[in-house]
């Protein structure tokens, strides 16, 4: 059988046939990015629009990209102020 025969009739795995560890890695990688998405959507309504670089409603949207989206409001989206001392 060629390799790609094997790959045609390959399917996916139910979360029952799932190893044990394939389960706590996919359950640890979604609470991330749940917490990542809650992170970057409160810090969007409370920070002021002036601290944001672009428009509120698209980085809401920008945040839904699983871990992509939030990284990249954190990293590109939010102004830094330098410290006043």
């Amino acid at each position: 059988m060629t390799k790609h025969r094997k790959m045609k009739n390959a399917r996916k795995k139910t979360w029952a046939e799932l190893p044990p560890r394939a389960k706590f890695g996919t359950i640890v990688a979604a609470g991330v990015q749940l917490s990542m998405l809650i992170a970057a959507q409160r810090d969007i309504s409370r920070r002021p629009a002036e601290e944001i670089r672009g428009s509120k409603a698209l980085w809401r949207a920008v945040t839904l990209i699983n871990f992509i989206g939030p990284g990249s409001y954190f990293t590109f989206g939010v102004r830094r102020h330098p410290e006043v001392h």
